[in-house]
């Protein structure tokens, strides 16, 4: 199974401009995340369709659903320790379980009546959750909020040994794209195509406080070119 991709300026038309929003690629059963590790990681994983060899078990692994938002963490794929992308198929399941147990990594006065429940909420917790600015492919901040999740414990081992339905190693699309982007701009890439993700049950995206996705207004597409 190949991701599906789809013209950058295409997509921008489509995107929410501001708000936390999940974008990703999905379909009825699967959602794909993405992290970069070093080529003897990402070369094991997508050997046997699940994480061992080099990779630690022992860390924190935060994963992002959003291809742009891990272009502009990894640098295209230039990055030390990062130079090979790898998508990560779940299912939509296992992904929504993730959403509805995670423990945000700042302190939420709208979660946490108090610092201490947060820390105890956290110390508990094997996934925690962060909004961060969404980015160009520029690297340029957005209004627009991306959400990234981190994997550790025992929801680690699981997702690292178990949940994969598929690993797809994207070196040579991205250093592909880089080199567009680079001698002909954004109009000259093709991305991931992603859309507006929300989790099945609406009390998870209310906890989380996701943004409602209205249509794309007229125009739009200006603020990301």
């Amino acid at each position: 199974m190949a991701l599906v991709t789809e013209s950058y300026s295409e997509q921008v038309k489509v995107w929410p401009c501001e708000g936390r929003h999940i974008l990703a690629q999905f379909d009825a059963q699967t959602v794909v995340v993405y992290q970069a590790y070093r080529p003897t990681i990402a070369r094991f994983a997508t050997e046997n369709g699940a994480f061992g060899g080099d990779f630690s078990f022992s860390r924190m692994t935060w994963v992002k659903p959003n291809f742009l938002w891990m272009m502009y963490r990894s640098g295209w794929g230039t990055k030390e320790n990062q130079e090979v992308t790898l998508a990560l198929r779940v299912s939509r399941a296992f992904f929504d379980s993730l959403l509805a147990v995670a423990v945000p990594s700042s302190w939420d006065r709208e979660q946490f009546s108090t610092q201490e429940d947060w820390s105890q909420a956290i110390e508990r917790s094997s996934v925690r959750l962060q909004w961060d600015p969404d980015h160009h492919p520029s690297g340029a901040k957005l209004e627009r909020r991306a959400v990234q999740l981190g994997l550790r414990g025992e929801v680690l081992e699981a997702f690292a040994r178990r949940e994969l339905v598929e690993v797809i190693d994207l070196s040579e699309f991205v250093a592909e794209q880089r080199v567009r982007l680079r001698s002909g701009g954004v109009s000259a890439i093709v991305t991931p195509r992603e859309r507006v993700y929300r989790p099945a049950d609406p009390k998870v995206a209310s906890k989380l406080r996701i943004a409602e996705a209205p249509d794309a207004e007229p125009g739009a597409a200006q603020l990301y070119r």
